[in-house]
């Protein structure tokens, strides 16, 4: 196979000297879990086979005590609390939050602190991000001292709160978030989460105890927290945690990299003291490595930097194309919420235009019954050959400012389909991300899959012109008044949000101060460097 340093970073590349992860791991296996309901299915599955000295960590942004995982449960606070009652060790870090009438999470997160710490385990409500940011790494790992083989993680866009728990119906979880109307009262969601074995789950495992380790106070010297957690009896220290269990042994054929967003802070984190932007840089090497197509599923795609890294390679390789699955809409409406957004998408979507013209091809989602589907993932598949699932968006906010989290996968399986290698490099398509692009392509076009199901979505160039040909009849259907059978397919064409000149002047400042801040160090911004 190509060498993997031809896609994957090096440690050097990574540029954090102070951290314990490997560059990358052998030997795994990654399975992606398309929509709440297959991960959650797999996360009670594999937390209740966890027994006494076992291992249970887990970090999010949001979550929701009451969360039913699956029909009828058991919710979040279940599950966890009875791992405990069978002396697993169960230790979360969750984002402290702003204030719920920002449309934040506080309450949420503090109820799931107290629940879990009530039957017996340990959460830490963290805060140690900059000013405007957040914890959105979303990430379980489940560690058996009795047998490795067993060990298991999970990785990617989908936290453990409402409106998460959908499936490819795209019908909404029961349990839902309020959202834009747009979306319903049981807002559609898609998402895509890793389950993740092998050598790979012991550097998520380390990237859990960083975080855990760091002797910060969580509370990062916000008084008004402090004191806001002292009176909600919220845990603001970690303890010790129990010494690392050996890596478990080789359980396929996926290389595995963990990309990650650290910002730059005071104090430091003592793990990445300079901040960590290796998902920029992993996400930058394997781009600029692309030659016939880029396939991005994005809750947001803003941001200029991140867009020229797209118009350079689109204007360096004319047979490339990029698609990009966004939502149709913000998840919250009003001006406030929504216009910045318009902003940083249009502003990011018209440089990529530019250079690539009708190369560039961005869809949004509905269900059968034409209502929006809000997409959550964060995915991207370069060539076939180099796939990625995380929490980290296209922009940058995610890239530099929050800290994320995502697996890079490069499969040492090549895959005997034609084109075997789409690219002409002679990398050769990989079977892991030709397929991962495959199945959110089957249902986004209403297929089965396999054999001549996929004969049109194979080449790059049939690919697009499938989407872009579906996209287009479901389209005029619409624009026709929606008469006659819904033709096939739950692409449309999206079309970005025309502001006035005078909604640009406010909502831009807003966008790049609040939406998608800065968290490089100073002389990083300067150079226009990740």
């Amino acid at each position: 196979m190509t060498d993997p340093a031809e896609w994957l970073l090096s440690p050097e590349e990574r540029g954090n000297t102070a951290t314990d992860l490997p560059a990358w791991t052998e030997g795994n296996l990654a399975v992606p879990l398309v929509h709440g309901t297959a991960y959650f299915d797999a996360l009670v599955s594999a937390v209740e086979v966890l027994d006494e000295d076992d291992h249970l960590f887990f970090t999010d942004w949001r979550g929701d005590p009451d969360e039913e995982l699956r029909p009828g449960g058991p919710t979040v606070a279940e599950l966890f609390t009875a791992a405990v009652g069978r002396g697993v060790t169960v230790r979360g870090l969750v984002w402290r939050s702003h204030v719920d009438w920002l449309s934040f999470s506080a309450r949420e997160n503090r109820a799931l602190d107290r629940e879990v710490e009530d039957g017996g385990g340990l959460v830490v409500l963290d805060q140690r991000v900059r000013r405007g940011g957040s914890h959105h790494q979303k990430l379980v790992v489940c560690r058996h001292d009795q047998d490795a083989t067993k060990d298991v993680a999970f990785v990617g866009g989908i936290d453990l709160c409402h409106s998460r728990r959908d499936d490819a119906e795209h019908r909404g979880d029961p349990q839902a978030v309020p959202m834009a109307p747009a979306y319903g009262p049981t807002p559609p969601w898609h998402d895509v989460q890793l389950m993740i074995r092998g050598p790979a789950v012991a550097a998520l495992d380390t990237v859990f105890r960083e975080r855990w380790d760091d002797p910060t106070d969580p509370d990062q010297g916000n008084p008004i927290a402090h004191v806001i957690d002292r009176l909600s009896r919220s845990r603001m220290y970690a303890d010790r945690l129990a010494p690392q269990l050996p890596p478990p042994p080789p359980a396929g054929p996926h290389l595995v990299q963990n990309l990650r967003t650290y910002p730059a802070v005071r104090p430091p984190y003592r793990f990445a003291p300079d901040g960590e932007r290796s998902v920029a840089r992993g996400y930058s090497k394997a781009i600029k490595r692309a030659r016939r197509l880029i396939y991005l599923e994005d809750q947001y795609m803003w941001s200029g930097e991140v867009a020229q890294l797209f118009a350079d390679a689109l204007r360096e390789h004319p047979d490339l194309h990029l698609v990009v699955v966004v939502p149709r809409v913000p998840d919250q409406e009003g001006a406030l919420a929504s216009r910045p957004q318009f902003v940083g998408r249009w502003q990011a979507l018209q440089m990529v235009r530019r250079a690539g013209r009708d190369r560039v091809h961005v869809y949004d989602v509905e269900n059968h019954d034409g209502t929006p589907v809000y997409v959550h993932a964060k995915v991207c598949v370069v060539d076939d050959v180099w796939a990625s699932v995380g929490s980290d968006n296209f922009n940058r906010r995610s890239w530099t400012h929050d800290s994320e989290l995502s697996s890079a996968v490069l499969d040492t399986t090549l895959d005997p389909r034609e084109p075997r290698d789409p690219a002409g490099t002679g990398d050769g398509a990989r079977t892991f991300a030709r397929d991962l692009r495959l199945v959110l392509a089957r249902e986004h076009t209403d297929r089965a899959g396999g054999g001549s199901e996929d004969e049109d979505l194979l080449d790059p160039e049939a690919f697009v012109a499938t989407l872009d040909a579906q996209a287009t009849e479901l389209d005029a259907w619409h624009e026709d008044g929606r008469r006659g059978p819904r033709p096939r397919g739950r692409l449309r064409h999206h079309q970005p949000e025309r502001l006035s000149v005078l909604t640009r002047l406010w909502a831009t400042p807003v966008y790049r101060l609040v939406d998608d801040p800065d968290g490089r160090p100073l002389r990083l911004r300067r150079r226009g460097e990740f």
